[in-house]
């Protein structure tokens, strides 16, 4: 598989389990664990996305918070990245 799409299956698999903790902690909001598990993903989902960024281009619009240049419409749309 290619690095740009390892990298962004990373990131999907990531944030997924951002939202699936993000239900849990809906439902025991005093897990720790829970807490601490949403916490390391949310640093780890941070980090990819500053490297995919730096490599490809920003993901998202967020992800564009901070240049000086607007990178975010130089990046191939993601229907396009699909062909």
């Amino acid at each position: 598989m290619e690095a740009r799409e390892e990298l962004l299956k990373q990131i999907m698999e990531v944030d997924f389990m951002i939202k699936d903790l993000n239900l849990y902690l809906n439902t025991h909001p005093c897990s720790q664990k829970g807490i601490q598990l949403f916490n390391d993903f949310q640093k780890k989902s941070k980090k990819l996305r500053e490297i995919y960024s730096e490599n490809y281009g920003p993901l998202t619009i967020e992800d564009n918070l901070g240049n000086e240049t607007w990178e975010w419409i130089k990046s191939p749309w993601p229907w396009e990245r699909m062909v």
